[in-house]
């Protein structure tokens, strides 16, 4: 099973914000996730990021691997870099 940190879309149209989750890489955008571990607000100046830096590291240690824009906001909050410690 191939595990991996994505988006999860939500909110109403034209106002979305997405959360954080860890999830199997074949079940759809909105569906079943394993654990949410953080959120993204696109619309606030600047955009709002918030990670439970804990779960992020515990979860790529259990080989869970990122979608390129989490992989973007991981590098903004500096997660990787820590995990590469």
């Amino acid at each position: 099973m191939a595990v991996k940190f994505r988006l999860s879309r939500h909110g109403s149209k034209k106002k979305p914000f997405y959360r954080i989750v860890v999830a199997d890489s074949r079940s759809p955008r909105d569906g079943a996730f394993i654990e949410r571990v953080g959120s993204y607000d696109p619309l606030k100046e600047p955009a709002e990021i918030s990670l439970d830096k804990d779960k992020v590291k515990d979860w790529y240690k259990r080989g869970a691997r990122p979608t390129r824009t989490v992989e973007n906001l991981f590098k903004k909050q500096g997660v990787l870099s820590d995990i590469a410690q």
